[in-house]
């Protein structure tokens, strides 16, 4: 089954950089808008004209720019803030004296609080305290003392972009932070696969292997011995497992990316009877008790299913005996599917799954709980000594069918 790799980017600065072009783009036809209004009373209205044309030109041809982080270079901010500081210093000579004295606008009015603002998209609250300051120097120099109403619109601008800027570096740390989770969440689930693999396979082999060569003795006590190391090594490093270093994204603005290699599940045949596959675990000492009606789930439900009665069974011929009898019973209920596994064996003691998931045995904590759990089910055990252990592995139809939907849709 061929594997595809599947990747989820997170970003919330990506709607930021689009909202910014579109303001960049109303308040320059605003700034004409206010020129075209008052055309009549500047003293010389070709520098107006002129600038704006120069900053008509800019703006649009600048929308890629502040398309994301990546765009928008420290050399495009450092020319875009001088657009806007050059216009400040241009409004005295173009505009008369009355008006400016009076609280008139500037040439580029609130066109300027976009550079400013790029900058704290870009680089965070310390870029965005920077350029609203050297605003507000330019502001002071062109109205040629603190005026209220300047004094206000420049308070205004700093504490807007600083608070925008600090916003957007908690969402950079914010989004590196669920990155690394869902990279460790990933990588948890594939550990734990593997485990359930290791332990149906090679890990019983291992133990077998040891068992048998200390019954025998002599050279083949000694391949048990080694056997036995490697199963202590094998469990200590599936138990423990390395978890990759989460990816980011080298565009901030694109967000952070997670990678995640997935094979995909095999339903294509369709719904798959669970029946048939817990048919084989029948025997002499394993009794199995099923609906008349098939049991229908999902191809790889219905496997994890089964893998899980299997594990259940081995753990019965292992600690309960080879002469110990099992029943399992199958359950198709209106809104799950029930399958419990039952023997007559002496019992599990009090704490002993606890102790055997602390070193490493994982056959309950993997093999079984699991596998149900990642089905949205659950799996209960309930034990007495010296009357035997119960299984009870439950399977919600709903759960599963949605995650059959979730997997096609990848």
């Amino acid at each position: 089954m061929p594997k595809r790799e599947r990747v989820m980017r997170m970003s919330v600065e990506l709607p930021l950089w689009r909202a910014l072009a579109g303001y960049r783009v109303l308040t320059m036809l605003y700034a004409i808008g206010l020129c075209a209004t008052a055309y009549d009373h500047f003293r010389r209205p070709w520098v107006a004209v002129a600038y704006y044309a120069v900053l008509s030109v800019w703006t649009l041809a600048t929308l890629p720019k502040v398309a994301g982080a990546a765009s928008c270079t420290r050399r495009f901010l450092a020319a875009d803030l001088t657009v806007a500081l050059v216009g400040i210093l241009l409004t005295p000579v173009a505009d008369n004296h009355e008006r400016i004295a009076g609280g008139g606008p500037t040439l580029p009015s609130i066109w300027t609080a976009g550079a400013v603002l790029a900058f704290a998209l870009k680089g965070g609250w310390r870029w965005a305290a920077v350029a609203s300051t050297a605003v507000a120097a330019v502001n002071l120099v062109e109205r040629g003392r603190p005026a209220r109403d300047t004094v206000h619109n420049v308070i205004l601008v700093w504490v807007a972009s600083i608070a925008i800027g600090y916003v957007v570096e908690v969402a950079r740390a914010s989004e590196r932070t669920l990155a690394r989770a869902l990279e460790i969440e990933a990588a948890t689930r594939e550990r734990e696969r593997l485990a359930r693999d290791i332990h149906d396979g090679v890990l019983q082999v291992l133990a077998m292997v040891k068992r048998r060569g200390a019954a025998l003795g002599g050279e083949a006590a000694e391949l048990g011995r080694l056997a036995g190391e490697q199963e202590v090594a094998l469990r200590t490093l599936v138990s423990g497992g390395l978890v990759p270093v989460s990816r980011v994204s080298e565009d901030l603005a694109a967000g952070a990316v997670v990678r995640a290699v997935e094979e995909p599940d095999d339903d294509t045949a369709g719904p798959v009877d669970l029946r048939s596959l817990l048919a084989r675990y029948a025997c002499a000492r394993v009794s199995l008790a099923e609906p008349g009606a098939p049991v229908l789930l999902p191809s790889a439900a219905a496997r994890e299913v089964a893998a899980a009665v299997g594990a259940a069974l081995d753990n019965v011929r292992a600690h309960a005996g080879t002469e110990a009898r099992a029943w399992i019973l199958v359950e198709d209920e209106p809104g799950e599917i029930v399958v419990t596994v039952r023997d007559d064996g002496p019992g599990i003691p009090e704490g002993r799954l606890a102790q055997a998931e602390g070193e490493g045995r994982l056959g309950v904590a993997q093999s079984i709980r699991g596998r149900l759990r990642d089905l949205g089910g659950s799996a209960e055990i309930v034990s007495v000594p010296g009357q035997g252990t119960e299984v009870e592995l439950k399977v919600p139809k709903g759960a599963v069918r949605a995650r059959g939907k979730k997997a096609e849709q990848r």
